[in-house]
């Protein structure tokens, strides 16, 4: 049986090279809008962040987010990573 390769992703946070079943991806869609991609197949530009509340607060506090999506980033999607992660 052939061994399938896991995809790995880094944190823009941390830059720690995780599994994408680790990570939580946030997306800049082609219309400029930012969401969280719960399926990872969303087109757009995206980030990911561990699931970890201090690396969240970390890119809350910092703007990490905006800086790589390079758009500024609603209270709601700030909202729903929360939710996630805890």
């Amino acid at each position: 049986m052939k061994i399938r390769k896991v995809p790995m992703r880094t944190c823009v946070v941390t830059k720690e090279k995780c599994e994408k079943k680790d990570l939580i991806r946030v997306v800049r869609t082609n219309e400029g809008s930012v969401i969280v991609d719960l399926t990872g197949k969303v087109n757009g530009r995206g980030a990911y962040l561990k699931k970890n509340l201090a690396v969240f607060q970390k890119a809350k506090q910092n703007k990490i987010l905006e800086k790589v999506l390079e758009v500024e980033i609603p209270e709601i999607v700030y909202e729903k990573l929360n939710e996630l992660i805890k």
